[in-house]
């Protein structure tokens, strides 16, 4: 059975640090925090108006975390100097809007596949692994490969908000039919596959048991969950429930 990676995202412990000034909460502690509670990697979205995680804030999680960082960025030419000079593990590629609250969708990159190509390969030539975060359409998924890009990350927040709104009823269900088959031709496609955006412990389950997505990410909910009972807790809770339902999955395809 194939080891799901938990990427755990910090942003909004900069959040918080931030309504207020100064130096706490601290994210690069956070970051410390997750590695010591099973997270594989960190990841961190600059955003263009640092709304969140800052400048300073990426120099010191590369150097001050024994963890691979996933940056997120804009396709922006400032993000792509940003990403070249610090040259993280990896670049996720994502859309971003000054007035939006969170990222609402993926990429479009099949509409966009000559602004996407150089900053694809900049980030390529630099040794940093790109990615691109995009909707579970086999469309922008067969963009992504014609981009020749080695990991697109799915979108997990219309599956997510279904499950909020029906309680797993047809819609959740048919927003998990998409993500399955995405994940599908992801493989198919000689694509990575990772998945994230919404997930909670009520919805992770189902997405983490699918075979051929090897990591998720996740922040915003194990941040708040961290409030009520400790950032150490939430992410082993996480880590355990993505485990079991890994290894239930992987069951049932034996039997």
């Amino acid at each position: 059975m194939q080891h799901l990676r938990l990427g755990v995202n910090i942003d909004h412990v900069a959040t918080i640090r931030n309504a207020r000034g100064g130096g706490h909460p601290d994210p690069v502690r956070a970051a410390r925090l997750a590695a010591a509670a099973g997270a594989d990697g960190i990841t961190a979205h600059l955003r263009e108006d640092r709304r969140h995680i800052s400048d300073g804030d990426i120099s010191r999680l590369i150097d001050g975390v024994d963890l691979p960082l996933n940056l997120e960025i804009a396709a922006t030419e400032e993000m792509l100097a940003i990403a070249l000079r610090h040259t993280p593990h990896a670049a996720c590629i994502v859309p971003e809007k000054r007035q939006e609250v969170t990222t609402e969708g993926g990429l479009d990159v099949a509409g966009g596949l000559e602004k996407l190509r150089p900053y694809c390969q900049a980030l390529r030539e630099a040794g940093i692994r790109v990615s691109l975060f995009v909707d579970p359409d086999p469309v922008q998924l067969e963009a992504a490969a014609a981009l020749g890009v080695p990991v697109v990350e799915l979108h997990t927040g219309a599956y997510c908000e279904a499950c909020q709104e029906d309680r797993g009823g047809a819609q959740a269900r048919e927003e998990l039919a998409r993500l399955v088959e995405a994940a599908r031709v992801a493989e198919d496609l000689g694509l990575e596959c990772h998945a994230g955006h919404g997930l909670t412990y009520d919805t992770v389950a189902p997405v983490a048991a699918i075979p051929s997505v090897v990591e998720l990410n996740i922040g915003h909910f194990l941040i708040g969950e961290a409030i009520f009972c400790g950032l150490d807790s939430a992410i082993k809770r996480m880590r355990s429930l993505m485990d079991q339902a890994r290894a239930e999955a992987a069951g049932a395809r034996s039997a």
